[in-house]
C-alpha cells in the first residue's frame, strides 16, 4: 500500500495532486495509523498547496463546473 509520504512526495515533484491522490489520502488519514512522519509530509502538502505550489485536480474541476454557469 502506498504511503501517505509517498503520495505528498510525489505532490511536490510534480506539482499537481490528482483526484485518486487526495482520495488515498482521506483513505489513509482515516482507515490507517500512521507515523509523526507521514504527519508531517501531509501538513507540508498543506501548506504548499496553500501557497500555489500544487495545483489540485479537484480544485480545477470545481472552478471548471462554476465558470460554466457564467
Amino acid at each position: 500500500m502506498t504511503s501517505i509520504r509517498e503520495i505528498v512526495h510525489c505532490a511536490l515533484e510534480t506539482g499537481y495532486l490528482s483526484v485518486s491522490a487526495e482520495d488515498q489520502l482521506r483513505h489513509l488519514l482515516q482507515k490507517t495509523q500512521y507515523d509523526w512522519e507521514d504527519l508531517n509530509a501531509f501538513i507540508h502538502l498543506q501548506q504548499a498547496a496553500m501557497r500555489g505550489h500544487i495545483h489540485q485536480e479537484s480544485r480545477e474541476v470545481q472552478r471548471s463546473a462554476e465558470y460554466q454557469y457564467f
